[in-house]
C-alpha cells in the first residue's frame, strides 16, 4: 500500500450562510485515481480549489507526503506537487504551446535571458514521457479543446506537479479525444502518480477510477471501491433518490410529430478565419420533433446554431420558419417570432456573469410585455418569474440577488435553460445542453426537453455526447466538415455508423431519410 500523498482532513468552507464544505476529509496515494462526484453545488469545485490553495479553509487542514500545508497560497500548493486542471482553460491563445507552459517559470541562461532551446526540450520530453504529444511551437488559437487540455496537463507537470486534479476534464471533449485522455490518466497513474478525477459522468467515473467519493450539500456521503458498485448506486448516493438513467425519447410513448416549422434549403457558409464553411445544407425540423446534430467538435455545429439563431448570416440558400423567410431578420425578431437559442459557451454568450440572476433570466424578454409596462419594467414580475424558474431547476444557491457569476458552471448553465425554456418556444436551438452537469440535473434537463417536444416545440439539439442524442433524437443528422453526411432516425442509426459518419467515412446503406 502506497502512503497518502495527499491527506485532506475536516475541510471546511464557508460563503455566508452558506457551507460550502462540512468537515471533509478524504485521502489518495500514488498511482490511485480518486473521482469525486456530486451534484452541481454540492462543493467538489470549492473543496479542490482549497486544496489547490485558490480558497482558504475556515478550518482543517492538508498535508503532502506527511507535511503540513499553508492554507489559501496557490503557489505553496504548486511547489508541493498539487496540480490543478480547470474546467475553463487558463490559457493565452496568442502564445505558443512552449509559451504558455513556462510562463512565470522561464528557464534562464548563464546572462538571464529565456532559454527556449532547453524549454523546448522540456516540453518534448513532457509531452513523450506522458504519451501527450504536442507542438511546442503551434500558437494555442490554432488548437482543439482536447490539445488546449493537454498543454493545461503538461503545464502543471512542467511545475513539477505529482498530485493532478482534473475538475470536469471531459466536459468539452468528444468522445474520441475523452478516450485519449483516459489512455493518459491511466499512464500517470502507472507511472506512481495521483490523480483525482472530478465528474458528474458515472460511466467515465466506473472506467478510470478506484474509488469514488461522493458528496452531497457539502458532506461526504460515502466513499465506495469503483469495483463493488455501479451506476444506479453512485446516482442514488449523489442526489439521495433512485435516478432513471434510461428512459428515452421513444420510451415515453408520448412523441408526435407535425409539419415543418424550420426549413433550411441549400444553406451556406463562406469560411473565415474564425468560422468553418458550412454547407450546402438542406434540412427540415418539424414540430414536436428533436432532431439531434452529431459532428466532432468544430465541424460547423456553431456555425449552424449561429445561423439559425440569427448571429451568423448566410451567404447563400434560405431560412424559412413556418413558412416565413427569416433571411433578413435580426435576432430580436427571430426571438419575438418563437425561436429560443441556448449557445454553447455559457459564459461568453450565453448570461451577462455581473448581471443579478433574476436580471439574466429576464434578457431575452425585457423589453416587451409582460415585464415591459409603458416607459418601464415590471421588477416585481420579474423577480417572482425568475424565482420559480430558480426552484423548479433547482438552481443553487437561490438567491436570484446574486450575480451570474456567483454560480458554479453547472448551475449557471441550468439559469440559461430554465430562462429559454421558460419562454415555451416554437423553435428551440440548444448546444451542449447537459454540459457540466450532475446525473440528476441532466435527467431533469432531458425530461423538459422531451416535455417540451411533447408539447409541440421542434428542437435542434446540437451535442457532443452521443449517449444523449441516441437517448433523445427522433432523427440524428451528422455533419462533417460543415456538410451533413448523414440523417437517419434514431432507430436506424447505430454508434458505430455514427462514428464513421463523423470521421468523414460513408457507407451506402447511410442515406439521407
Amino acid at each position: 500500500m502506497n502512503v497518502a500523498q495527499l491527506e485532506v482532513s475536516n475541510i471546511t468552507k464557508r460563503f455566508g450562510s452558506l457551507v460550502a464544505n462540512d468537515r471533509i476529509s478524504l485521502s489518495v496515494s500514488g498511482g490511485e485515481v480518486l473521482a469525486i462526484l456530486g451534484e452541481n453545488g454540492a462543493g467538489k469545485s470549492t473543496l479542490m480549489k482549497v486544496v489547490s490553495g485558490f480558497l482558504r479553509p475556515d478550518a482543517g487542514e492538508i498535508r503532502v507526503n506527511g507535511t503540513l500545508l499553508p492554507s489559501g497560497n496557490p503557489e505553496a500548493a504548486i511547489r508541493a506537487g498539487i496540480g490543478m486542471i480547470h474546467q475553463h482553460f487558463m490559457l493565452i491563445p496568442r502564445m505558443t504551446v512552449m509559451e504558455n507552459l513556462i510562463l512565470g517559470f522561464e528557464p534562464r541562461t548563464r546572462w538571464g535571458q529565456i532559454d527556449y532551446g532547453r524549454a523546448r526540450s522540456t516540453v518534448r520530453q513532457l509531452a513523450d514521457r506522458f504519451g501527450m504529444p504536442i507542438d511546442p511551437d503551434k500558437p494555442v488559437e490554432r488548437l482543439t479543446v482536447g490539445e488546449q487540455q493537454r498543454v493545461e496537463i503538461l503545464k502543471a507537470f512542467y511545475r513539477g506537479a505529482e498530485i493532478l486534479i482534473l475538475d470536469e476534464p471531459t466536459a468539452l471533449l468528444t468522445p474520441q479525444e475523452s478516450e485519449h485522455l483516459f489512455e493518459s490518466i491511466r499512464e500517470f497513474s502507472r507511472q506512481g502518480l495521483a490523480v483525482i478525477f472530478i465528474s458528474h459522468k458515472l460511466d467515465e467515473v466506473l472506467a478510470i477510477s478506484q474509488r469514488v467519493l461522493v458528496i452531497r450539500s457539502g458532506r461526504v456521503v460515502d466513499t465506495v471501491p469503483t469495483s463493488s458498485t455501479d451506476a444506479p448506486t453512485l446516482a442514488r448516493l449523489m442526489v439521495g433518490r433512485d435516478v432513471n438513467l434510461g428512459m428515452g425519447r421513444r420510451g415515453n410513448g408520448t412523441a408526435s410529430i407535425g409539419e415543418p416549422i424550420l426549413t433550411l434549403d441549400q444553406l451556406e457558409i463562406a469560411p473565415t478565419r474564425e468560422h468553418q464553411g458550412l454547407g450546402p445544407l438542406s434540412l427540415e425540423l418539424r414540430a414536436g420533433e428533436i432532431m439531434g446534430i452529431a459532428g466532432v467538435d468544430g465541424n460547423g455545429q456553431q456555425e449552424l446554431a449561429e445561423t439559425v439563431a440569427g448571429l451568423l448570416p448566410h451567404t447563400r440558400g434560405s431560412l424559412r420558419f413556418a413558412g416565413e423567410s427569416l433571411d433578413n431578420l435580426g435576432v430580436r425578431d427571430r426571438l419575438a417570432r418563437g425561436l429560443a437559442y441556448v449557445p454553447a459557451d455559457r459564459q461568453g454568450e450565453g448570461l451577462v456573469l455581473d448581471f443579478k440572476i433574476w436580471e439574466n433570466f429576464i434578457l431575452r424578454d425585457y423589453y416587451r410585455p409582460p415585464y415591459r409596462r409603458g416607459a418601464g419594467m415590471d421588477v416585481r414580475l420579474a423577480r417572482q418569474q425568475a424565482e420559480a424558474a430558480v426552484k423548479a431547476f433547482d438552481i443553487r444557491p437561490q438567491n436570484i440577488e446574486l450575480p451570474a457569476r456567483a454560480l458554479s458552471g453547472g448551475n449557471q448553465q441550468k439559469l440559461l435553460l430554465a430562462r429559454e425554456m421558460s419562454r415555451k418556444p416554437r423553435v428551440m436551438v440548444v448546444a451542449q445542453p447537459t454540459r457540466g452537469l450532475d446525473v440528476g440535473a441532466i435527467e431533469y434537463v432531458h425530461q423538459q426537453l422531451m416535455a417540451l417536444a411533447d408539447g409541440g416545440t421542434a428542437i435542434l439539439l446540437i451535442s457532443l455526447e452521443l449517449d444523449e442524442l441516441m437517448k433523445l433524437s427522433d432523427r440524428i443528422a451528422v455533419l462533417f466538415r460543415g456538410k451533413i453526411q448523414g440523417v437517419r432516425t434514431r432507430e436506424q442509426f447505430n454508434r458505430e455508423e455514427i462514428g464513421l459518419l463523423m470521421t468523414g467515412q460513408t457507407r451506402p446503406e447511410v442515406v439521407n431519410q
